[in-house]
């Protein structure tokens, strides 16, 4: 089975969503994506806990406990074998009628999908390029994970591969944003660089395990709001995603980085598997 829909494991031919959705009337779904390890999940609780402040901020009712879609994402992997995989978990306001829903919505169509993971080599450099496409402004106060995704599709349609290249946004004032599928960071003389939320990029939750571990070991982090030629005349860059996990950038357009010889890159990115592999081993000794 590829998916799991409000309590039914099925085949991905054979999921259905009604018109009658708000998710696909107005846009009105929120999701995560994330990828196992082991088949365990990394950083599951930051993941929830996102998702639930976008379905409150929407008053979409969460009919299911985390642990519950956590068991959800173990009996998707047994399925295949136990074998890794990529994962959406997507919640859309649900069944209603035309015209919107004045209250709250009281029973969403909760999914959670699953596909194999790309074959990508952890340290596998990208290049990137700045997107002519500028970055929109939030749905509210701040960027959802939502299904208003078309700003990231005409950007992406800049690009003849996602697998080999990052595009790079600014919002319409000219200030470095985020990637298509990414937070971007980048060092200058020692200092970790990253835009703040303030420009309307997404909370990401790789973003914010970069931030706090750079800050629990005296790496000095300066959020802010930034303009490209900062970048350009970075040391390193390098962007993050949970799926991709922390990627090296060799090159945005004509200005050359060490990639995946930069050192800061190389000091996060082994704490990052580190602690990946220190979760999976504390879940295995629970597990006995």
């Amino acid at each position: 089975m590829d998916c799991w829909k409000n309590g039914d494991y099925l085949l991905k031919e054979d999921v259905t969503i009604s018109p009658y959705d708000h998710g696909y009337l107005y846009g009105l779904g929120f999701f995560e994506t994330f990828r196992t390890y082991n088949g365990k999940l990394f950083l599951w609780d930051q993941h929830w806990e996102r998702l639930e402040r976008a379905l409150s901020t929407f008053r979409i009712r969460m009919p299911y406990t985390k642990e519950e879609i956590r068991e959800v994402v173990t009996e998707l992997t047994k399925q295949h074998e136990g074998k890794d995989g990529y994962f959406r978990f997507n919640v859309s306001a649900g069944v209603h009628d035309i015209g919107l829903q004045p209250t709250s919505y009281e029973n969403p169509t909760v999914l959670m999908m699953r596909k194999e993971l790309p074959p990508v080599v952890r340290g596998k450099e990208k290049t990137a390029c700045w997107i002519r496409v500028a970055r929109n402004t939030p749905e509210g106060t701040g960027r959802l994970k939502s299904h208003h995704y078309a700003n990231n599709v005409l950007a992406r349609f800049e690009l003849p591969s996602l697998a080999e290249m990052e595009g790079l946004m600014c919002t319409a004032e000219g200030v470095v944003a985020e990637g298509i599928t990414s937070n971007v960071f980048w060092v200058k003389g020692g200092e970790l660089f990253t835009p703040s939320l303030d420009t309307g990029i997404l909370d990401g939750i790789t973003r914010q395990w970069v931030i706090d571990y750079a800050e629990a070991h005296d790496l000095h982090v300066r959020i802010g709001r930034f303009l490209q030629k900062e970048v350009e005349e970075a040391d390193e860059v390098f962007v993050t995603n949970a799926v991709q996990e922390i990627v090296p950038i060799r090159a945005v357009e004509d200005h050359h980085f060490p990639g995946n010889d930069g050192e800061m890159y190389r000091t996060l990115h082994a704490a990052y598997v580190s602690e990946i592999e220190s979760e999976d081993a504390k879940a295995n000794d629970e597990a006995i």
